[in-house]
């Protein structure tokens, strides 16, 4: 940090609040202990320990790590009618400990600068300020409809989707928690299983949960400014102008986006069946049908641009949910017929997909182009995936995976998954380990220092130690169910993945039969059991933590499963022979 540099960000933190600067003290090299005698010595900030947060202090507190604490949700005017007071009350102090810290940077900033120009002289200046977190959601895209995946079909191309999981990781066993859009936007915004509040189907999170849960954007540091660009889908807006279940009641700075049912029109502002009025909103503003123009996609990716542009100065949260490849099968004309063209034999719906597809893959491209353009990309985490797997009914493409979006088998739950964060970890790899949209929240918290809540911990996990320090295990299973009517549900474990409809149940090996055409429940029935069991009380936690009055929970204790007919053989003979122990004969 060069001299000047520092003598303005001295003059900006001192007219700002003074525990901004303690915080910003603490995280300079060497200084940490010093900063907090100092402080301590006057009161003007409360001492702290791990694990405490003082009452009346707005700006995050740092544990004994150095990680960010939430800080109470207390009114500004509050917050500076207490810090005034306390000022009044001490100002000599106030002004001999702004000087005391004031040298305590003077000094790490000379520090800095040496040890920077002898080790780190390439490094970014981005890397040394809080990290960037973008969220990229696509929508009903297909397991191969991304040409990074060896299996993609002759007509699919998204060289700035491969460029991204190129330059970054890709996971190769990536699941949603839901098989649906709005069950998994819910587990994510949560970083909880959707169950818990009550939603297993797109009804159910169409209809949003309690709006008073805390979701991805209050977990975050006061000085990130978030938004939400393109599809919610996590609940209505028949309450307009209230609007309980909009974003920007959920917590977030600012939005661009629709609610209602999972569709859109892409050129319009209406449903997907019918002509009726469906809004875009910016912020819990209406925009008007002659305020609105452009292909949906496309205006996604422009306000997502322009939002990195606003905010470049500042960290941020970007949350860009594309509601493509999603139903209804529309796009520029031009574009469906050069597919058309270039590929003859593909039905007309198909030719469509392309052209949605590429829309979207160029939106991706713009939006990772304006974070390089702006030195902004070295430090940013960003993770791509998609929200279920490819729909049938749009014709799109999964590749060996067994079953489409609305399934529990592979075809409707993996998702092509990257994650970036040049300073922070190489890419160009991938890694295999299982890991599920629930693990975004926890792992943005994780980079950001913050301390996940423990009240309602989180069901996900950061994804640093498999990122950074090469850890091999997460999560020891994951769950998957449906809710009724359906009544589907699964469990991967390892290598293993039970699959059933209600009683009824499957068992495949994925690392040997990724496609799920080879049931081994017949010839490993205790492993079946095993898997069947561990659903069964997974589902009684989440049935019991549901909120009363849900719609689609099954049975949180269902029969007993039905046997193969080998394990009903099975049992049989065992019977027979504890009957012929019982009665003394030989066995």
């Amino acid at each position: 940090m060069a001299s000047n540099d520092s003598t303005a960000e001295f003059i900006k933190l001192l007219t700002s609040h003074q525990s901004r600067l303690y915080a910003y003290a603490l995280s300079l090299p060497g200084n940490r202990q010093q900063a907090q005698d100092v402080m301590q010595e006057t009161n003007l900030v409360p001492g702290h320990k791990a694990g405490s947060v003082p009452t009346n202090h707005k700006f995050r507190s740092l544990d004994d790590e150095g990680r960010l604490l939430p800080g109470p949700g207390s009114s500004a005017q509050t917050q500076q009618a207490g810090h005034l007071s306390r000022t009044n009350q001490s100002q000599c102090s106030t002004i001999r400990i702004m000087k005391s810290l004031i040298a305590i940077l003077i000094s790490a900033a000379l520090l800095t600068t040496e040890s920077s120009a002898q080790d780190n002289a390439g490094t970014s200046k981005s890397t040394t300020t809080s990290p960037n977190i973008v969220v990229i959601l696509t929508d009903d895209q297909g397991y191969a409809d991304i040409s990074f995946n060896t299996h993609h079909p002759a007509e699919v191309a998204t060289p700035h989707m491969d460029a991204l999981a190129k330059e970054g990781v890709f996971f190769t066993n990536a699941y949603t928690s839901g098989h649906v859009c709005s069950p998994t936007r819910a587990g994510l915004m949560l970083g909880r299983y959707q169950q818990r509040v009550g939603v297993y189907t797109a009804g159910d999170g169409g209809r949003g949960f309690d709006p008073k849960l805390p979701i991805f954007p209050a977990f975050l540091p006061e000085e990130y400014t978030s938004t939400a660009i393109g599809k919610w889908h996590l609940g209505l807006d028949d309450d307009f102008p209230a609007l309980k279940w909009h974003a920007v009641n959920r917590g977030f700075d600012q939005c661009y986006k629709f609610m209602g049912r999972g569709g859109h029109d892409y050129f319009s502002l209406k449903g997907v069946n019918n002509n009726d009025y469906n809004p875009i909103y910016r912020n819990k503003t209406r925009l008007k049908d002659e305020e609105y123009e452009g292909y949906m996609t496309t205006r996604l990716t422009e306000e997502a641009v322009a939002f990195i542009d606003r905010e470049k100065a500042n960290p941020f949260f970007l949350y860009l949910a594309y509601n493509a490849v999603h139903a209804p099968a529309q796009a520029p004309k031009e574009d469906i017929a050069r597919y058309q063209q270039k590929f003859p034999g593909l039905s007309n719906k198909r030719a469509i997909l392309m052209a949605m597809l590429h829309h979207l893959d160029l939106g991706v491209g713009a939006v990772v182009k304006k974070l390089k353009g702006e030195d902004l990309w070295e430090n940013t985490l960003l993770i791509f995936l998609t929200d279920n797997g490819g729909s049938k009914a749009m014709e799109a493409n999964n590749g060996i995976l067994r079953g489409f979006k609305g399934s529990l088998y592979e075809g409707g739950v993996r998702t092509p998954w990257v994650v970036s964060w040049p300073a922070k970890f190489k890419g160009g790899r991938t890694i295999d380990t299982p890991v599920i949209s629930l693990d975004i929240l926890p792992t943005a918290l994780d980079a950001l220092g913050v301390a996940p809540p423990t009240k309602t911990p989180f069901d996900g996990k950061s994804l640093l130690p498999l990122l950074v320090d090469g850890a091999k295990t997460h999560h020891s299973e994951l769950y998957f169910n449906s809710g009724l009517p359906k009544g589907e549900w699964a469990v991967r474990q390892g290598n293993w993945k039970a699959h059933g409809f209600k009683e009824k149940f499957e068992l495949y090996n994925l690392s040997k039969d990724p496609s799920e055409a080879n049931d081994l429940a017949p010839t490993q029935p205790d492993k079946a059991r095993e898997l069947v069991q561990l659903h069964k009380r997974w589902l009684k936690e989440m049935v019991a933590s549901s909120p009363k009055g849900t719609s689609s929970p099954p049975q949180a204790d269902p029969a007993e499963p039905k046997l193969s007919k080998e394990e009903r053989l099975k049992r049989r003979e065992e019977r027979k022979k504890a009957r012929k122990k019982k009665n003394g004969a030989p066995s």
